[in-house]
């Protein structure tokens, strides 16, 4: 079915590579886009390309901005979960069935796979998007990573469901953290009560953190090198090209999607 009712040339300068700093060779085993609030249909307050059926935009626009993601990457599904701020993850096989956006039941904040042609899509809105990628097993992962699950750790836990399920090495695994909550703007009044004492090694000034490097701390402590972790480092909050819940409220979601290719 054909949902489409803008150009998709309208999206091709909307979205950055997460995955642009592996070597050339290793590229073509997988695509990684990384989408910014423009190029899709949704109307005020969720202009353009909100990925987030829950926000309260018209469903038929959350799906064919999703179906235009679709179409730019050229995958036969994108696959969602219900993200809730937890440590669990739901791992895709072959059983898929090409569609849109297919949306598991399961609660969860990461997607895992090794079968090609299937988008993993992660929504955000101020929280990071981290895709993850082991050339060598050929896995791929996208990960969402709010305060809350840099406090559970749910990176460190992504490395060792890498190494668990799949064998994988971590000093093989490719990482991108997306656009998010920068240092400039993640303030944290009371954060004592909200956070543990160690994150207070990451102030760039009293009350505000820097959540790009608490993420590179828990990749690296985790076994991955460090020239393998590129940051988009670009804020959200700062950026108007992205939704930002912290700066808007009542806004759209964006869309990180990774999938293997060949």
């Amino acid at each position: 079915m054909v949902l489409l009712e803008v150009d998709l040339k309208n999206i091709k300068d909307n979205a950055i590579d997460l995955l642009n700093h592996m070597p050339t060779h290793l590229r073509r085993y997988v695509r990684c886009l990384s989408f910014n609030r423009w190029g899709g249909v949704s109307k005020k307050p969720f202009h353009e390309l909100n990925v987030g059926e829950l926000t309260g935009d018209n469903p038929k626009d959350v799906y064919k901005n999703i179906d235009l993601i679709k179409s730019r990457l050229g995958v036969s599904c994108i696959v969602q979960v219900r993200q809730v701020h937890g440590i669990d993850f739901v791992h895709i096989d072959g059983s898929v069935k090409p569609s849109s956006a297919t949306i598991y039941e399961s609660e969860a904040d990461g997607l895992f796979t090794t079968v090609k042609d299937i988008g993993l899509m992660i929504k955000t809105a101020d929280c990071q998007p981290v895709v993850m990628f082991d050339p060598v097993k050929k896995v791929v992962a996208n990960i969402h990573c709010g305060w809350r699950g840099s406090v559970k750790g749910i990176l460190i836990k992504a490395v060792s469901e890498f190494r668990l399920v799949y064998g994988s090495n971590p000093e093989d695994i490719w990482v991108g953290i997306g656009p998010s909550l920068g240092p400039c703007c993640a303030q944290f009044k009371g954060w004592r009560e909200l956070l543990p004492e160690w994150m207070a090694d990451f102030q760039p000034r009293s009350d505000y953190l820097n959540f790009w490097q608490i993420s590179r701390h828990q990749l690296v402590i985790s076994g991955i090198p460090e020239n393998q972790i590129h940051c988009a480092n670009i804020c959200t909050a700062c950026n108007q090209d992205y939704f930002s819940y912290r700066r808007e409220g009542d806004t759209g979601r964006l869309a990180t999607v990774v999938s293997l290719v060949i």
